[in-house]
């Protein structure tokens, strides 16, 4: 389990998502109202329904910030001192919602782990086609993407353990050297 973990954060997480498909358009918007005024309509209202899923389904201590130029929700600093990568400015992202270019992206870390599989497994008992690349799940219209399991997906890890997963994939990339 913490192998998966360790893996997951060492690809991408704590080389500050370096190798996490990022978009190429990134959003100057330094609210989440004004990140979702500049998008078109259609973009509009799609991102705005899964933020409301998000939003319903998120474990309490999460807060939804605007970083990485798209809206994401972190654990905040006041529960998390040190920060992600040790930068005490920067918040440990959990999950992130952005308008692309070509798609639309729901950025899951929360399904790294154990929930990677249970993701999988039930977003093809979905029936819909899954676009995922090493933590988003990438779609062009709202109808492709299965909110009710994003949401539950959101709602798996609690901040906690979202926390203890973080530092042990860390740990696991420390002692690697």
């Amino acid at each position: 389990m913490l192998g998966i973990i360790a893996f997951a954060f060492a690809k991408g997480l704590v080389n500050g998502w370096a190798n996490v498909d990022f978009p190429s358009m990134i959003s100057k918007a330094k609210t989440v109202q004004a990140y979702l005024q500049e998008l078109p309509e259609d973009r509009k209202k799609a991102i705005s329904k899964v933020r409301k899923i998000i939003r319903m389904r998120l474990p309490k201590g999460y807060a939804e910030v605007m970083q990485y130029g798209m809206i994401t929700y972190v654990v905040p600093l006041r529960l998390y001192p040190q920060g992600y990568l040790n930068d005490k400015n920067r918040p440990l992202p959990y999950v992130g919602l952005a308008s692309q270019k070509n798609y639309m992206a729901v950025y899951l870390m929360c399904i790294y782990g154990p929930e990677g599989k249970w993701f999988e497994i039930e977003y093809k008992k979905t029936g819909k086609k899954l676009d995922m690349g090493k933590c988003c799940i990438r779609f062009k219209k709202i109808e492709d993407l299965p909110l009710e399991l994003i949401g539950d997906a959101v709602a798996r890890v609690p901040v906690e353990t979202f926390i203890e997963r973080y530092e042990a994939g860390r740990a696991k990339k420390r002692s690697a050297y």
